[in-house]
């Protein structure tokens, strides 16, 4: 899944556990959402890392 797909469902599964009082389904739903920061965080590096390898290729 993409990082926003989890940022998404683990806010879904954050606010079901708030509201049935549930505090594993709303802990999975908070390292959900930190997973998916990280995903996000971790394809940015990549990008930034493939463009600069682009452009020290051309020179």
């Amino acid at each position: 899944m993409s990082g926003k797909t989890d940022i998404i469902k683990g806010r879904i599964k954050e606010a079901a556990g708030v509201l049935t009082g549930n505090d594993k389904l709303r802990n999975e739903g908070k390292t959900d959402q930190v997973v998916g920061k990280v995903k996000e965080t971790v394809n940015d590096v990549v990008e930034k890392v493939t463009e600069a390898g682009k452009k020290a290729a051309k020179k």
